[in-house]
């Protein structure tokens, strides 16, 4: 039966790594088992194999921004498995360097968000992708950053007060 949600423990932790361009190059148990692919299934295919249609493109656009340009960021962001079911997490996505500190890959830990956090994230993702669909990426960039003005408050400071 699709789209139940799924739930995974406080003191579990999803982790996986991609490469440069986002392919998966390596997950944990947990990763393989709550995505619903075998991981010969995951192994090279793009992370976002598993995005939601819910998610705002616009959570994805500042991700990739952070990362690529050698910083950490945190993020919610919902899931879908192989099935069709769904799932909930607080991401915390870190570059990974080499020796010349080059990004080499991307590794990311995700763990259970809580009830609260998930009580603000979901109206605000609804109406981010509201606006994504009926205005654009832009316009859907422009709302999420007015609503951190008018809470005056940085992405980070925001994300992590929750």
């Amino acid at each position: 039966m699709a789209n139940q949600e799924l739930t995974f423990g406080e003191e579990e932790f999803i982790v996986s790594k991609t490469d440069l361009k986002g392919k998966i190059t390596y997950g944990n148990a947990l990763f393989i088992k709550i995505s619903g692919y075998d991981e010969a299934e995951l192994i090279n295919q793009p992370h976002n194999i598993l995005r939601h249609s819910d998610m705002p493109a616009i959570v994805f656009k500042l991700l990739w921004k952070e990362i690529q340009a050698g910083n950490e960021i945190f993020a919610y962001v919902k899931n879908k498995n192989k099935n069709g079911d769904y799932y909930w997490v607080f991401a915390h996505v870190t570059p990974s360097f080499d020796s010349n500190r080059r990004i080499c890959n991307y590794h990311s830990v995700r763990r259970k968000p809580s009830a609260k956090a998930l009580n603000v994230i979901k109206p605000l993702y609804a109406t981010l992708l509201q606006k994504e669909k009926s205005e654009g990426i832009n316009a859907s960039e422009a709302l999420l950053f007015q609503v951190l003005k008018d809470k005056g408050l940085t992405y980070d400071e925001f994300i992590l007060s929750l």
